[in-house]
């Protein structure tokens, strides 16, 4: 018996372009597939960033037909590859694609979304049919690729492919006006209350969890929780009536690439049995973002992501003030919202040589952030899994999150005496702060303290497990 042919379908994917934890998953996964045995092929479009990017790329195939609506237009195919062999294939098409960001600025997603992604789903499709469709499963991820089981679905009765969904945050949907249904070419049927629509609008990963053979999101407890009011944007009652085909499965960390050990962004290596380098980092970091030298001496939090409504920045800013006021220090680097932006950044100012804000993405100075800082905040409205936990715990930064989806699969509370951070139920500051507190009369105590960072850097999260589980999901869709 030969290798699995698995085709991963992902709007983006690291080291080639990126907003977030997506990238990352889809990177991870398709190395450990590999590894595994698998023949991985990876499929994303060919954003700026990537032509911007220096990477080997060859053409694979031209003049792919694709109709948007009424429109006919062409598609490119590059080709390029990752460590290990994985083909990794580029829709091309300029006027979607090459701009500088991924899906939108900090005003707003880019009008023509639905057109773009739309697009790129019917180029994956029209490429397999070119191709013959060589994957026993096609693995597609968000909204953004949620048509391509749809068109399989169709197909179904000639294309004997498995297909798999993974839902990576149900906040996004890919929601737009009905007229945008007329761009899919799907029959007018399907524009239904059991098919693609919405209230009376088209929702793309309804499709997709729909016309999936399995359904799989990024942790146990997200995929229970999706399933209730609270956490189910609206799509709750469909992931019940789907969750015979529900499975949550725990996104993992590359300890190749995030380990205090070996990692070469930062000022000194340490590990579990020798803490020495942390310190060294630490320094570094207050000296890269020109904070007082007397932070080394004081609690130092960080924070590492978008800066947008669902990572809890609204109940996080009142807290972080209460902090700096304590003598505390503040490192945030992300970007996201303008009004989070400006009010962090307000914030900053108030408190110079305290607290920094960076509004980018930076790879390398993520890691630093990481390693330099003693306290990792992770205050999320809800969160379907969440790395930057993981990553944190292996750096020795003692996480304060909220017991919401992944954080609550990873990070278990001090109350429990094999406990690895701090976290807190209710959504709201005061109890953020209760949190952080906790945090603050701990960190003074060092002998426990520096025991709970140890027992975070001997927490397992790798993918080996992850991508065993995704595994028997694609045996279990092409059943």
């Amino acid at each position: 018996m030969g290798k699995m042919k698995v085709l991963l379908v992902s709007s983006e994917s690291f080291p080639f372009a990126g907003t977030g934890g997506l990238a990352y998953v889809c990177h991870s996964l398709a190395q450990e597939l590999q590894s595994l045995g698998t023949k991985v092929t990876l499929i994303m479009p060919l954003y700026r960033e990537v032509m911007e990017g220096g990477w080997m790329l060859h053409p694979f195939s031209s003049g792919l037909r694709v109709e948007l609506g009424r429109e006919a237009l062409e598609a490119e195919v590059y080709k390029g590859e990752l460590r290990g062999g994985i083909e990794v294939l580029f829709v091309r098409r300029d006027e979607y694609f090459d701009r500088s960001h991924l899906y939108g600025t900090s005003r707003g997603d880019y009008f023509d979304n639905a057109q773009r992604f739309t697009f790129f789903s019917k180029a994956v499709v029209a490429l397999g049919e070119a191709l013959g469709w060589p994957w026993e499963v096609v693995h597609c991820h968000d909204w953004q690729t949620a048509l391509v089981p749809v068109y399989l679905w169709l197909r179904r009765e000639k294309v004997r492919c498995g297909t798999v969904f993974t839902i990576h945050n149900l906040g996004y949907q890919g929601i737009f006006p009905p007229d945008a249904f007329a761009l899919t070419g799907l029959p007018g049927e399907l524009f239904c209350p059991e098919g693609l629509e919405f209230w009376g609008r088209l929702n793309l990963l309804k499709g997709g969890i729909y016309f999936s053979r399995v359904v799989t999101t990024v942790s146990p407890t997200y995929a229970q929780e999706i399933q209730t009011p609270e956490f189910g944007f609206g799509l709750d009652g469909v992931l019940r009536a789907c969750a015979h085909k529900l499975v949550g499965i725990l996104n993992g960390v590359d300890y190749e690439t995030w380990s205090p050990e070996r990692d070469p962004h930062i000022a000194a290596h340490y590990s579990r049995e020798d803490l020495g380098g942390k310190r060294r980092c630490k320094n570094e970091l207050i000296k890269l973002n020109d904070l007082s030298p007397s932070l080394m001496g004081a609690p130092l939090f960080g924070m590492i992501s978008r800066l947008v409504s669902q990572k809890g920045i609204d109940i996080l800013i009142p807290v972080l003030r209460r902090l700096l006021v304590k003598g505390a220090g503040v490192v945030i680097l992300g970007e996201g919202e303008e009004r989070y932006e400006e009010e962090l950044q307000r914030l900053a100012q108030g408190f110079s040589g305290r607290m920094s804000v960076v509004i980018a993405f930076d790879e390398s100075l993520s890691h630093k952030v990481l390693a330099g800082c003693d306290i990792y905040l992770m205050p999320s409205r809800y969160e379907p899994c969440g790395l930057a936990q993981m990553r944190a715990l292996r750096y020795g930064t003692v996480p304060v999150v909220r017991h919401t989806g992944g954080l609550a699969d990873t990070v278990t509370d001090l109350k429990v005496e094999r406990g690895t951070g701090f976290s807190f139920h209710l959504y709201r500051s005061a109890y953020l702060w209760r949190a952080t507190r906790r945090a603050l009369r701990h960190f003074a105590r060092r002998g426990s303290w520096r025991a709970m960072m140890r027992r975070g850097m001997g927490c397992d999260f790798s993918w080996r497990k992850a991508a065993e589980a995704y595994l028997q999901v694609y045996e279990r869709a092409k059943g």
